[in-house]
């Protein structure tokens, strides 16, 4: 019962966090404060009252439209309260299940509660560079350079990020070598974007991949490893691809040829999409094509 009710505690505030989250994928890019002024309808102009801002709940009630001139609020909105809800009460469920294993010391209890908080923010972010891609083709320096920073903080401290929590294991230079696996794991996920944005532009002498698209897998390496962020880099390049020929398919046959080589797609998006997966299921995933491909 405990593990449930702390389950929907995590949940709830992951709404919250993802409604604030909102105000800021549409502010951030006009250069606004995201304190003030209060949140209003981008159409008439006014400003929301409080049962109108309940995370969800309100959108559904409004149709997902505002009641005053009927402007489309839009899909992102409830997309990301309800991303950001979700993986935080993955989170919280993980955490609690790990909470009531035996034995456990109070330092590995405080520990294991900052590394959850870590890994909440962390999927907050991921959130919001997708849906920064997703509207503006921009994955700001502000989120993933401290993303990086903050990802080999989160690794010097020898936890287990893709499955169960893990008990410590103090002594030695483990701290170290886990913050230098990091930063090696953020510059080959790095490298490994940019050695493909210079094959494209020798090959089609334009730039094809953004250096956003590069600091972001470095995040993702610097906070899944190296096999975690190869995992997600395979799962959002697919999922491109599957939404790139989905959108060949339905465009228009306007007669200008090579107009769909010019179509942009928010290759962030993808990635992030890839480092959720990665994060909360990689090692199954990565365990089981390792048992399939018979290594």
């Amino acid at each position: 019962m405990v593990r449930v009710f702390g389950t929907v505690i995590a949940g709830l505030l992951g709404l919250a966090f993802g409604s604030f989250l909102n105000v800021c994928v549409s502010r951030w890019p006009r250069g606004e404060s995201v304190v003030r002024p209060r949140s209003c309808c981008e159409g008439c102009g006014r400003t929301l009252g409080g049962w109108e801002n309940v995370p969800l709940l309100s959108w559904i009630l409004l149709r997902g439209r505002c009641r005053t001139c009927g402007a489309w609020i839009g899909w992102r909105t409830v997309l990301v309260e309800a991303s950001v809800g979700v993986l935080w009460a993955i989170v919280g469920w993980r955490l609690l299940d790990w909470v009531f294993t035996p034995g456990l010391g109070n330092e590995a209890l405080f520990f294991g509660v900052g590394a959850a908080m870590c890994r909440a923010l962390f999927y907050w972010m991921l959130i919001a560079l997708a849906a920064l891609d997703a509207e503006h083709l921009w994955l700001p320096d502000s989120l993933t350079w401290p993303g990086i920073a903050i990802g080999v903080g989160y690794s010097a401290v020898p936890l287990s990020f893709g499955g169960e929590f893990a008990l410590f294991r103090w002594g030695g230079n483990v701290h170290l070598r886990g913050a230098l696996a990091a930063m090696v794991s953020a510059g080959i996920a790095g490298g490994l974007v940019l050695l493909i944005r210079w094959l494209y532009w020798l090959i089609r002498r334009r730039e094809g991949i953004g250096l956003g698209d590069a600091k972001l897998m470095a995040m993702l390496g610097a906070w899944l490893g190296l096999k975690g962020a190869l995992l997600a880099f395979g799962l959002g390049v697919v999922l491109g691809a599957v939404v790139a020929v989905i959108a060949v398919i339905a465009m228009p046959r306007t007669g200008e040829a090579g107009s769909w080589a010019a179509m942009k797609l928010p290759l962030g998006s993808f990635l992030c999409i890839g480092g959720m997966v990665s994060g909360l299921w990689g090692e199954p995933i990565i365990q089981s094509y390792i048992r399939w491909a018979g290594f």
